[in-house]
């Protein structure tokens, strides 16, 4: 018995053995096949070293004829031995792309898995990374620039083919003297000189890490280009990756670190250097550089060169004078065909081809003005020109460009006191209480003229009603990236506390433009391959984020010059005399950036001054005085000759329930949020309005307000509400803490208190409290509180609320 099962343990272990063999030759035999079929149709890797750039890709403005810039240009190539270059150029270049190289023969598979990881991760099944120095070599060689699982396979094979038959000498050989690194500069030598004006032998740490930045993204991290803050961040990484493989010490990397930079200028035709640089970093996200370089594709964007060149006269003669009276040294414009989301004309920075200023300063750090930094795409503080998304939300939800609120003195922390005295509550949290921009306030005015003025109190009070969340997703809808960060904002992000970038702003005012429909932003036309076939083709791609009638409205106010005229004048910037355009200027308060937005049906237009370094402008650097007049100028030339577009108007609103929605006071002043709960704009007013938080203090604001009015007590009642106990509260313990709000244009002789209807005490000072001592004896269940209120023009007024005893 033993015997037998020993034989069958046997027999079964010698055919699972069969089992594993067959299943491992049928494994050898799926990858030579797998291997045969995608390798059949692989050029020989002994022509890497002899490929060339075949054929130029050319940018062209929306004409086709006028050429922007030229991908190849005069090549600039000169081949070095690896042998003179200095150990830190290829150790820098091994650091940033392929720290195994080394260990691997053509590609790094725990690498790739990393990656591959990574991409499921981001939904994608083929992405970006894990390309080893080999596979670079083979990828900007041989195989066109499709990002498929085909060709990845492919550029593995060839990689693999490469290592067999070349020595890592060998291939670091070609990689130096073929890579591209921009500008049209091929290998390092050629780098060297373009960038530095050097040869790459005399590399110093830095310029070879900085070098060693360069491949992954050419366009993106020129130094000619607008991200320089980026490729310095890029540099000082590669440097740590240098320290931690061995290749330089801590001490070595830090003095690189802090090594100052000094590049060549730029000697390329470039026209519209900005907007190609755009151009570029849009098609980088879809095709291999190295491939777009010798793809011989002419790219037809959607930029109009006559636009374009007056764009640059009025943004570096505006700029230069707001300088000399507001010490803004640079300026922005952006513009968009709200029709169809094309941009039309793109000036990053007042001239891209001057100085950085003041003379020696630091780019990144002390630079007022830096040529070649796209401030259209960076990240600004947009003042005031981020309220008609508030202002939109809150027409959406049913509120009247004529409903009233209150711009008095407002204290919006409400565990900070009314007065405004306080700069932190209790928790360490500032107080929150702006004022407007002449430093008045208006009393009660309607939406309409709040946000015409640009007055900040109600505009907080707007965003606080439409919800901070609401208004973000709205302006997200709308195309701003920028807002992901919730934990960051409260109230202020209705003021600009909310970082965006120009050119997303300026396409988010197009739905405003277009009735509610949004169009996402595009550079490009089409693409025309070297056959004439089309690569790829225009496509309008949209969406609606608000109803027409919303849309409307914002854009009627924003259209509205006798409603903003208390504040701009009837002969502002922002008017024109001959056709309905409809503007809204932005300034932070610290005056370091000036906005006007503004647009036509066709034409949506953002102009952005100040300081790249953040410095502040003088205070008549307003957005109206620094940004104004650029964006003015801009727009009668560019609406010069062409027909009047008028904006279709807004359905008239709707009456609504409560009198301060549609514009007509009470018979005494009271906040808003006496009349709507912000949760429910349809409900009756609340029966408690101490149930929201910022109710107490704007309340305030507003008698306060009341009381400083001449002539207008005698006919005024008064006002009492209980905030403690709230109603239904259960109440445990010996006493029971009553708190009233209590406000009135006459003298408040006295409050009394009342208990299930009898009198409990009278209190004759503000705060108007009372302490209530509760008997063992009373029934459990409900029971009245009452309080009433005399002034000394025999006015009376009552509040109740109902408690609960055990």
């Amino acid at each position: 018995m033993k015997k037998r099962r020993v034989s069958q343990l046997k027999n079964f272990f010698r055919r699972l053995g069969w089992l594993f063999f067959i299943f491992f030759l049928v494994l050898i035999a799926l990858g030579l096949g797998f291997s045969a079929y995608f390798a059949k149709d692989l050029p020989s890797p002994d022509s890497v070293a002899l490929q060339v750039v075949a054929q130029s890709t050319k940018i062209f403005d929306r004409s086709g004829n006028v050429l922007l810039y030229d991908l190849h240009g005069e090549e600039k190539r000169t081949v070095i031995d690896i042998e003179e270059l200095p150990k830190y150029v290829t150790e820098a270049a091994i650091a940033a792309e392929d720290k195994n190289f080394y260990n691997h023969i053509g590609v790094d598979v725990v690498a790739i898995a990393r990656a591959l990881w990574r991409n499921i991760k981001r939904g994608e099944l083929v992405g970006h990374g894990a390309s080893t120095i080999t596979q670079q070599v083979i990828k900007n060689s041989l195989l066109t620039p499709e990002r498929t699982f085909s060709r990845k396979i492919k550029e593995a094979l060839l990689a693999i083919e490469l290592e067999l038959r070349y020595s890592k000498q060998d291939i670091l050989q070609i990689y130096f003297n073929q890579i591209s690194y921009g500008s049209n500069a091929y290998g390092v030598e050629a780098a060297a000189n373009t960038f530095f004006n050097k040869s790459a032998k005399d590399l110093s740490l830095g310029e070879s890490a900085l070098l060693a930045a360069l491949p992954k993204a050419p366009s993106y991290y020129s130094p000619f280009g607008p991200r320089r803050d980026e490729l310095f961040a890029r540099k000082d990484d590669i440097l740590d990756r240098m320290v931690e493989l061995g290749f330089a010490s801590q001490e070595e990397a830090g003095v690189a670190k802090k090594e100052s930079l000094t590049f060549s200028k730029a000697t390329q035709v470039i026209r519209a250097p900005h907007f190609v640089f755009y151009v570029l970093e849009n098609l980088s996200k879809k095709y291999d550089e190295a491939f777009l370089n010798r793809a011989g594709w002419r790219i037809i964007t959607t930029l109009d060169w006559d636009l374009q060149q007056k764009t640059e006269v009025i943004i570096s003669e505006g700029a230069k004078n707001n300088e000399k009276l507001y010490g803004a040294a640079n300026a922005s414009l952006v513009a968009i065909d709200p029709r169809n989301g094309q941009l039309l004309s793109m000036v990053g920075s007042r001239d891209y081809f001057s100085e950085p200023l003041p003379r020696g300063c630091i780019p990144g750090l002390t630079c007022a003005f830096e040529p070649h930094v796209n401030v259209s795409t960076r990240n600004r503080s947009p003042g005031s020109a981020f309220k008609p998304f508030a202002y939109a939300a809150a027409l959406r939800d049913g509120f009247s460009d004529k409903t009233l609120v209150y711009d008095v003195f407002t204290e919006f922390n409400p565990n900070c006191s009314d007065d405004g005295l306080q700069e932190k509550d209790s928790f360490g949290f500032d107080c929150y209480h702006p004022g407007n921009y002449d430093g008045r306030f208006r009393g009660p005015v309607s939406l309409r003229e709040a946000l015409a003025q640009s007055l900040n109190v109600p505009s907080a009070k707007i965003l606080y009603l439409a919800g901070i969340e609401d208004t973000i997703r709205l302006a997200e809808d709308a195309g701003l990236t920028t807002l992901k960060d919730r934990s960051r904002f409260g109230l202020s992000l209705v003021l600009g506390g909310g970082e965006v970038k120009p050119l997303e702003l300026t396409a988010a005012y197009g739905a405003f433009a277009q009735d509610g429909m949004m169009r996402s932003t595009n550079p490009i036309l089409k693409i025309i391959d070297s056959q004439g076939d089309i690569v790829e083709e225009f496509r309008e791609e949209s969406k609606r984020i608000l109803e027409p009638q919303t849309a409307r409205l914002v854009t009627d106010i924003l259209s509205d010059n006798a409603a903003r005229a208390p504040i701009f004048g009837l002969q502002s910037p922002l008017f024109f005399s001959d056709r309905p355009v409809a503007a809204k200027t932005g300034t932070t308060q610290d005056f370091k950036d000036a906005w006007v937005v503004g647009f036509t049906p066709s034409l949506v237009v953002g102009v952005w001054a100040g300081n790249n370094d953040n410095r502040p402008m003088t205070q008549q650097g307003a957005g109206i005085a620094a940004a104004g007049p650029l964006w003015h100028n801009f727009m009668a030339e560019a609406l010069k000759d062409k027909p009047v577009e008028e904006f279709v108007k807004p359905d008239p609103v709707q009456t609504l329930a409560i009198p301060l929605l549609n514009g007509v006071e009470g018979e005494a002043p009271h906040s808003i949020l006496f009349y709507v709960s912000k949760e429910n704009l349809n409900s009756s007013p609340p029966s408690n309005p101490n149930f929201d938080s910022q109710f107490k203090n704007w309340e305030a604001a507003v008698q306060r307000w009341a009381f400083g009015q001449s002539g207008v007590q005698s006919n005024k009642k008064s006002f009492i509400n209980i905030i403690s106990p709230v109603p239904q509260q259960l109440i445990t313990g010996g006493f029971i803490d009553i708190k009233t709000l209590a406000t009135s244009f006459n003298q408040i002789v006295q409050v009394d208190f009342f208990f299930d209807n009898l009198p409990i005490g009278s209190d004759f000072t503000p705060p108007y409290e009372l302490q209530h001592p509760i008997t063992q004896h009373l029934n459990p269940g409900l029971h009245s509180l009452k309080v009433r209120l005399y002034d000394s023009s025999s006015n009376q007024a009552e509040a109740e609320v109902f408690v609960i005893t055990p």
